[in-house]
């Protein structure tokens, strides 16, 4: 039960951390594509930094686990809101935009998420 509150916490975190740097990254450029290729970046950063970190040592697992990775980090990035944006593109016919995009989010992500896991190294 304490591993719910926990997820649900971190969630709701999540959610409205989201929510604040989508909005920013709106007023800063005119696609909302922007705002959700940096959480997912950032997510998938540091979820691998935390995957791979010594924090169990200061902190409990369950709370990296489920409160930091599956709740907050979960619910910051978003899938959802990138496949809606990629079948907007695509329904606009900017074939070239959605593909970048789609390139750049998968890609970069799994690279974000791999130097996350490399800075715990050194």
């Amino acid at each position: 039960m304490f591993n719910l509150i926990l997820v649900a916490t971190g969630g709701a975190l999540g959610a409205v951390l989201r929510y604040l740097l989508s909005n920013i990254s709106k007023t800063l450029f005119v696609s909302s594509i922007y705002g959700t290729i940096s959480v997912n970046i950032i997510g998938s950063f540091l979820i691998g930094y935390f995957i791979t970190s010594d924090f169990g040592n200061n902190l409990s697992e369950n709370f990296i686990k489920f409160f930091l990775i599956i709740g907050l980090l979960g619910s910051f990035t978003t899938f959802s809101a990138f496949s809606y944006e990629v079948l907007d593109l695509i329904n606009s016919k900017k074939y070239a935009s959605s593909f970048s995009y789609i390139f750049i989010s998968i890609f970069i992500c799994i690279i974000s998420a791999y130097l996350g896991t490399l800075l715990n190294k050194f």
